[in-house]
C-alpha cells in the first residue's frame, strides 16, 4: 500500500521548489540539472515524476512548450515556510509559539543581537495586540 501524500513537501519537493524560487520556469531536464550541480543526481524520470506529483498537490504550475512543460511554483517562499512552521508548532508542540522558542534557544546558540532583535519583535507584538 502506497503511503499517503504529505500535506507539506517532502525533501526533494523542498529542494525543486528552492530551485524554482530562484529562477524559473524551467524545463525538466533544468530542473535535473540545477539538482546536480547541487550534487543531487537523479533520472529524468524521477525528476518528471516529483514534478508532476507536485503539479498535482498544488506546489506547482506547469505550461506546456512544445513536447515539453515549463515548471514554476504556484507558492511563494513565504507561503510554504509558514505552513511549515505551522505545521511543526501544531503536531510537535501542540500549537505552543512559547514551546517552540524555548525549543530553539535550548538547541541553539544564541548571540547578543540576535536576542536584541527578538526584544524588538516581542515588543512590537505586544504593542500589536
Amino acid at each position: 500500500m502506497a503511503r499517503p501524500a504529505s500535506k507539506q513537501p517532502t525533501e526533494l519537493e523542498l529542494l525543486i521548489l528552492k530551485v524554482l524560487w530562484r529562477e524559473s520556469p524551467l524545463l525538466a531536464r533544468e530542473v535535473q540539472g540545477v539538482l546536480a550541480d547541487e550534487g543531487r543526481e537523479l533520472a529524468k524520470t524521477s525528476v518528471i515524476t516529483t514534478l508532476n506529483t507536485m503539479v498535482d498537490k498544488q506546489y506547482l504550475m506547469r505550461k506546456k512548450r512544445g513536447n515539453s512543460f515549463l515548471f514554476s511554483p504556484r507558492l511563494n517562499e513565504a507561503t510554504v515556510s509558514e505552513r511549515m512552521l505551522n505545521d511543526v508548532v501544531d503536531r510537535v508542540f501542540d500549537g505552543s509559539t512559547s514551546a517552540v522558542l524555548l525549543k530553539l534557544f535550548d538547541a541553539n546558540n544564541v548571540d547578543a543581537d540576535e536576542l536584541k532583535e527578538l526584544r524588538r519583535i516581542i515588543n512590537r507584538k505586544l504593542k500589536e495586540s
